[in-house]
């Protein structure tokens, strides 16, 4: 593998010594790393089946139940460009390691908290720890595994475990807060970090790019806190509506701040993320894609839980098992993904999968207000395999051709793409869910339009992209996409 000469790494890179297969080493750095990751995804959902329970427990009202998810989706999504820029600066696994033994103490003092103060605090440390584990493992994971097949299957174990980890956290905290507490969730991430940091210290190559420049302080403000701000507005609208003065400020500052960033990036000696960098045809409508595939999904889900508790009456048993064979399915599209990637390209993948997550959400309109389990379970299964290869293609897309020394921050757009479109969706259309004459006809409602923006969403990626026509914007190492060379 040609490493890029303006990045400096050290530790074995001995994911590339097997030509396109894996080593031994090499399978456990991947472990390690998706571990983390996974880790990190079961915190966004196995918390909040537990949330009544732990609300009376430690005298949380209702009203304030929703600061247990804001105040870990803040930090964890806010941060996320912050620290991965930092890490391309100061080094990759060593603020990773950080990041974890963050994540770790603060598990801890959730899983021991004494009052709502101490807890959300801790959940404040939780996603500070997850936005520096984040983006440093994802941009481990691709300046370790050169691009190519190597990192294409990388990504699809990557991207399998996340959407996994989400479903299985939905089941696991019901189970676990049923059987030991709510504060068993808590414990089994904390449980976990420990044995991460455990073995990654001695697996783990570190990285970075040996150039000093001076943060751009500015750039970091403007974008940290657009962030943040636009995440607080959607995050709390999705639990008490679009009422409220600090719901309204918030979303108007976050895009002027964003707008604000931009302006800052333009006129900075060394910014924070460089313009060209986002100017990237692969890296701009590559996120766009992830971030529709995302926010889509998650409404998806969210509206389905509906129909299948409050229209079919099913129990949190099967409503469990339903999106149980939806895990499944994602686990069979990641082992595939990479193989159509190949084939196929990154950018060919990502249409294609943008196309049936669309197609297969608009099945769910056949389903009725009497009976429809099958069909859901079929319909949302193949909604969430072609989701997982758009998740795959997409994060392949971004990072293609973008040298080591930047990976920290294309991942960090990757990542940071991924938690906004988590946060957006189900605010921005499940709203649509009470807007009908009853809930069945709002939750059709809410499919029909979000099935409408992923098959739009599709097209414009797929004009964006250019297919067809021959990238410029891939550096002249790296690997050309099927749909480039067929050009």
């Amino acid at each position: 593998m040609a490493i890029d000469t303006h990045t400096t790494l050290t530790g074995p890179r001995s994911a590339a010594e097997g030509g396109d297969r894996l080593t031994g080493r090499a399978k456990l750095v991947l472990f390690v790393l998706c571990a983390a990751q996974f880790m990190v995804a079961l915190d966004f959902s196995v918390l909040n089946v537990a949330l009544p329970v732990l609300g009376k427990d430690l005298g949380l009202s209702q009203s304030a139940l929703q600061w247990a998810v804001t105040a870990f989706a803040l930090p964890s999504g806010g941060f996320l460009l912050l620290f991965g820029r930092i890490a391309d600066l100061h080094g990759r696994k060593r603020l990773f390691l950080t990041g974890l033994a963050l994540f770790g103490a603060a598990s801890l003092l959730t899983t021991l908290a004494w009052d709502p103060a101490s807890f959300l605090t801790g959940r404040v440390l939780q996603g500070l720890g997850a936005a520096v584990i984040v983006p440093t493992g994802m941009s481990l994971l691709t300046t370790t595994f050169p691009e190519g097949p190597l990192r294409d299957k990388a990504l699809g174990i990557s991207g399998t475990l996340l959407s996994l980890g989400f479903t299985i956290g939905m089941v696991l905290g019901g189970v676990m807060t049923d059987t030991l507490g709510w504060r068993s969730t808590m414990g089994l991430l904390a449980a976990a970090s420990v044995v991460v940091l455990a073995v990654a210290p001695r697996l783990l190559p570190e990285s970075r790019t040996p150039e000093r420049p001076r943060l751009d302080v500015p750039g970091a403000v403007t974008v940290t806190g657009g962030l943040l701000a636009l995440i607080y507005s959607l995050s709390t609208a999705a639990q008490r509506g679009f009422h409220g003065a600090d719901v309204w400020v918030t979303l108007i500052a976050g895009p002027v701040l964003l707008v604000a960033f931009v302006v800052v990036e333009s006129r900075a000696a060394a910014p924070l993320v460089s313009l060209p960098m986002l100017k990237r045809r692969t890296v701009a409508w590559g996120n766009l894609g992830g971030l529709v595939t995302f926010s889509m999904m998650s409404t998806v889900v969210f509206v389905l839980t509906l129909y299948l508790q409050e229209t079919l009456r099913l129990s949190a048993f099967l409503t469990g098992l339903v999106f149980g064979v939806q895990g499944i399915a994602s686990v069979v599209a990641g082992s595939y993904a990479p193989r159509v990637i190949g084939r196929f390209g990154s950018r060919r993948t990502l249409v294609a999968s943008l196309f049936g997550q669309g197609l297969f959400t608009a099945a769910l309109l056949a389903v009725g207000t009497g009976s429809g389990a099958l069909l859901a379970t079929v319909a949302v299964s193949l909604a969430s395999m072609c989701h997982l290869g758009a998740i795959i293609s997409y994060g392949v897309t971004v990072t293609s051709g973008v040298r080591d020394a930047e990976q920290g921050l294309a991942t960090g757009l990757v990542t940071t793409t991924q938690q906004v479109g988590i946060t957006i969706g189900i605010p921005l259309l499940g709203v649509l869910a009470t807007t009908g004459s009853s809930l069945f006809d709002g939750v059709r409602l809410v499919l029909a339009v979000d099935a409408a923006i992923v098959i739009a969403a599709a097209v414009l990626v797929a004009l964006g992209l250019g297919l067809g026509a021959k990238a410029t914007t891939a550096a002249p190492s790296a690997r050309p996409d099927p749909a480039e060379r067929s050009a």
